[in-house]
């Protein structure tokens, strides 16, 4: 049985690792064509190899979302292949039952659980933070609109709104306003900052070039404002450079431990967290569909293929899992909008795609 299970395991490899490449190939060259347009010939400008270093930097992201598609695509095409030529029944005549044949796709699914994880959690991150800063040092700063990045937080009893307009080529935040308000709801001090970055300790940011305004009320209907400036301002916060950047950009990159404080950052400020809390369960739930995806190709190895139609069957599985991802992304703006639970959202997809693979095999082993 080893042996069974070895063979399948190298066929499902290979294929989709070659699917894989097959479409990361395809993606970077798109993506390349595209980057062209910002390639200048000017000395200090961004060059040829720094598009190319850029559009490598996002393959990781595109095989965080690609790797449960190729792997149904990969095991969908080893399992009709096996059926065609009737290799999967000889297997079954050797003892590879409907549980055996379960429980190794399983196995070989939760490699790529653990593989996708890994990238969507460790590399994609960190490939993709890399891009951007490239991306800013030679195109200019990253910001995230007109306004830039807004950011809540209470300090005792008051209450801050802090405003990031961008980040900088080496991943300073740029244009940075703070706005105090004191217990009454009144503004109480606003600072102004040419740029700042996260303190060493991690306890707070360090200010440039600041502006100081101080609102002081001297009597009932009077009030006069101090103005200072200063070079250099220790500022105390808890705000971190991931929750910067997950206000300015999209936060599907940020890593699920990181976001799970957003979340909680966002929630201690009585911000809505609804929107990040949907993408952080989809974090933890999305690589749990590559062993949907197991369970959805396994059902092909029982049918009964005549000659030429084996492509009909794949390009059907093929659709049933675009729509599996279509109707993730479905459930992800439906919850968001109605205000489901987030879980609940991030996990709809994958129980209703098993149940129907796991109904699809069950009649095709048990009632055929």
């Amino acid at each position: 049985m080893k042996i069974l299970r070895r063979f399948i395991y190298r066929e499902a490899a290979l294929a989709i690792a070659y699917v894989t490449v097959g479409f990361l190939a395809l993606f970077f060259f798109f993506d390349m064509i595209d980057e062209l347009r910002w390639v200048s010939n000017q000395p200090g400008g961004y060059q040829l190899s720094h598009a190319l270093l850029t559009v490598a930097l996002r393959l990781p992201n595109y095989l965080y979302e690609l790797l449960p598609i190729t792997v149904l695509i990969g095991t969908i095409y080893v399992m009709a292949s096996l059926a065609q030529s009737s290799e999967f029944t000889i297997m079954r005549t050797s003892g590879l039952g409907p549980g055996r044949a379960l429980g190794t796709l399983l196995v070989l699914g939760s490699i790529f659980v653990v593989i996708t994880f890994a990238v969507g959690d460790y590399l994609a991150p960190l490939s993709d933070r890399t891009g951007q800063l490239l991306k800013a040092r030679f195109r200019g700063e990253l910001t995230g609109g007109a306004s830039g990045g807004w950011l809540k937080e209470r300090q005792n009893d008051h209450a801050l709104a802090v405003n990031v307009r961008a980040l900088g080529p080496d991943g300073q935040m740029l244009d940075v306003r703070i706005f105090d308000f004191d217990a009454q709801g009144r503004l109480s001090r606003q600072l102004r900052a040419a740029s700042a970055q996260v303190a060493a300790d991690g306890l707070g940011w360090e200010l440039e070039q600041v502006q100081q305004r101080q609102f002081l009320l001297s009597g009932a209907d009077q009030a006069r404002v101090e103005v200072s400036h200063s070079a250099h301002l220790l500022w105390p916060t808890g705000i971190s450079a991931d929750m910067v950047s997950a206000a300015l950009l999209k936060p599907e990159r940020m890593p699920t431990i990181e976001l799970f404080q957003y979340i909680r950052h966002l929630q201690d400020n009585g911000q809505s967290a609804q929107k990040y809390e949907i993408e952080f369960w989809r974090k933890v739930f999305y690589p749990l569909s590559c062993l949907v995806m197991v369970v959805l190709a396994l059902p092909f190895a029982y049918l009964h293929f005549r000659s030429g139609g084996i492509a009909a069957y794949v390009f059907g599985g093929v659709m049933a899992g675009i729509s599996f991802f279509m109707l993730n992304t479905v459930f992800g703006y439906a919850g968001n909008l109605r205000q489901w639970w987030p879980w609940l959202t991030a996990a709809a997809p994958g129980l209703i795609y098993s149940a129907l693979s796991l109904g699809a095999f069950g009649w095709l082993v048990l009632r055929r």
